[in-house]
């Protein structure tokens, strides 16, 4: 009976010690990885145990940090091939460990590295890089120390992935360790191939993952991680927050979390639809139509699907207004000639200028949202650029009935401003009723802009680089009033002329002109 009490707390250690070792950390609700520590904003060193102290304290998801081993087969913390002028691999830690990092501290060991990450830390992770060595041999060699330190260290709920850009690497790893996070690097292998593999995510750089939007569909469907380096432009990390990636790698962790709060995705919305003219030539007939010839508003372009007018080029679509005259194929059309909106289209022979208007007409619409286009407008006098939506029962009960919105509309004539502007039955412009309002902007021809659409059943917000100018309300009388709950197309144009547009004539010297958008989105909540 005597050995009992020492049973019991010897079993009471073994528990103790195993329910620390299993116990998972609580990595912090955000997609932010810093890259190689946050280093940059302090002007620390990077892959220091500083810059890894500081993604802490920001409380970053999780810390990126790259392992080299030396000649002696020490693990290191650092990026490059060679450190202040010697080869690691050629060298001994201690002659690497001479010269001190930039603030100081000794060049750290990987051991050094966890412990310290390990302490007083209750929300940041590891995402382990290992790196490619002179052989396949060294290869194996280096991954085996690195999963037998992260063991004895008991470091494994640490870690968020191991990342590489060696195949061989992640397999290895995964064969040794099967419950083991993996991200490979490369950029060229499908999520079907990473999947067959056993290899649970992609880090990929932004521009090849950008160029395979496919990967992004298939890695969701198939339960990949999706990861991208290196996002430190506000036009990068908000594409990635938009399409939901599972985590951000960015030298720029604080503009990460700036951006997170600005982003729909903190409201709520989920990304339904977008384009992000990610390729060349046509506009994406999966998406966009085009509409041809005389319009309306007794505008002065003729409408192509030229690539002169509309094309994708540079990751921008370009719609571009040209002066130059085309034969009008409606003229003395007399079904046009019978009605009086659309008379004008028939009695011209020819059209002195060229340019776009594309639509997703019969491809997609919705019904609330947050739609956004980012965008550069077209600059002189006669330009009527807009961003603008229709209701999907216009062919049914006709214009103003079916509503209109103008998330934004710009006249040349007038530099800078633009407006947003609601068109119904009871408030429309033919009976000077329209519900709109206007906004500086800042140099539209030179920057992009943001313009934006907030809908829901009881509002509109319109919105200009995340500021809201305008709000329609919901006086729930009649769809005389609103009629915006059904679904709306969206219509991306560039006009010269017409009531509005050439209301102080047209500069012809100023041509081509062109509208730049970045990309389009559209956003909805489940509910």
């Amino acid at each position: 009976m005597r050995f009992l009490p020492t049973f019991f707390i010897f079993f009471l250690f073994l528990s103790c010690d195993n329910s620390s070792d299993i116990k998972k950390i609580n990595f912090a609700k955000n997609p932010v990885i810093a890259h190689r520590g946050a280093w940059k904003a302090k002007n620390l060193p990077q892959n220091s145990i500083a810059s890894l102290k500081e993604a802490i304290r920001l409380k970053c998801h999780g810390s990126e940090l790259d392992v080299r081993i030396t000649k002696d087969g020490v693990l290191v913390v650092t990026h490059d091939k060679d450190y202040k002028g010697l080869l690691i691999e050629e060298t001994t830690y201690k002659e690497l460990a001479k010269t001190k990092l930039s603030n100081g501290e000794k060049l750290p060991t990987l051991k050094a590295y966890l412990k310290a990450g390990m302490k007083n830390n209750t929300s940041t992770g590891f995402v382990i890089e290992i790196k490619p060595t002179s052989s396949e041999k060294r290869n194996e060699l280096i991954t085996d120390r690195v999963l037998t330190l992260v063991k004895e260290l008991k470091a494994s709920k640490y870690v968020i992935s191991y990342i590489s850009f060696s195949f061989d690497i992640l397999k290895r790893i995964v064969e040794k360790n099967p419950n083991a996070k993996t991200q490979y690097l490369d950029g060229y292998k499908s999520p079907e191939v990473l999947k067959e593999n056993r290899i649970t995510g992609l880090d990929y750089l932004l521009y090849k993952i950008k160029s395979k939007p496919e990967f992004i569909k298939s890695a969701k469907k198939l339960g990949i991680t999706l990861n991208g380096w290196t996002a430190n432009k506000v036009e990068d990390i908000d594409w990635m927050l938009a399409n939901n990636f599972n985590y951000i790698t960015t030298n720029e962790p604080e503009l990460v979390f700036e951006r997170i709060e600005k982003s729909p995705i903190k409201e709520g919305y989920k990304l339904v639809w977008s384009d992000e003219f990610n390729y060349k030539g046509k506009p994406n007939p999966k998406k966009w139509s085009y509409a041809y010839g005389f319009i309306a508003n007794k505008e002065e372009q003729y409408y192509t699907d030229s690539l002169k007018n509309a094309r994708v080029e540079n990751g921008k679509l370009i719609l571009e207004a040209h002066k130059e005259t085309i034969a009008n194929k409606d003229y003395n059309n007399p079904i046009f000639l019978k009605k009086s909106w659309k008379k004008y289209a028939a009695e011209r022979k020819i059209g002195k200028y060229t340019s776009a208007r594309l639509t997703t007409k019969n491809l997609a619409s919705w019904k609330y949202g947050r739609i956004e286009v980012r965008a550069k407008l077209p600059k002189g006098v006669g330009l009527w650029p807009a961003i603008w939506m229709l209701g999907e029962n216009k062919e049914a009960v006709g214009w103003p009935e079916s509503g209109e919105i103008d998330i934004m509309e710009h006249v040349g004539f007038n530099s800078e401003s633009i407006f947003g502007t609601v068109h119904t039955k009871a408030y429309n412009h033919n009976k000077n009723t329209e519900k709109g309002k206007s906004i500086l902007i800042d140099k539209p021809y030179d920057k992009f802009h943001v313009f934006a659409l907030e809908w829901t059943s009881e509002k509109m917000d319109f919105i200009l680089d995340g500021k809201i100018y305008n709000t329609f309300k919901n006086e729930h009388k009649t769809t005389a009033e609103w009629p915006f709950d059904q679904k709306f197309y969206l219509i991306l144009n560039v006009a010269v002329g017409g009531m509005l547009g050439g209301k102080k004539g047209i500069d012809d010297s100023v041509f081509p002109q062109r509208m730049e958008v970045d990309y389009v989105r559209v956003f909805q909540k489940e509910n």
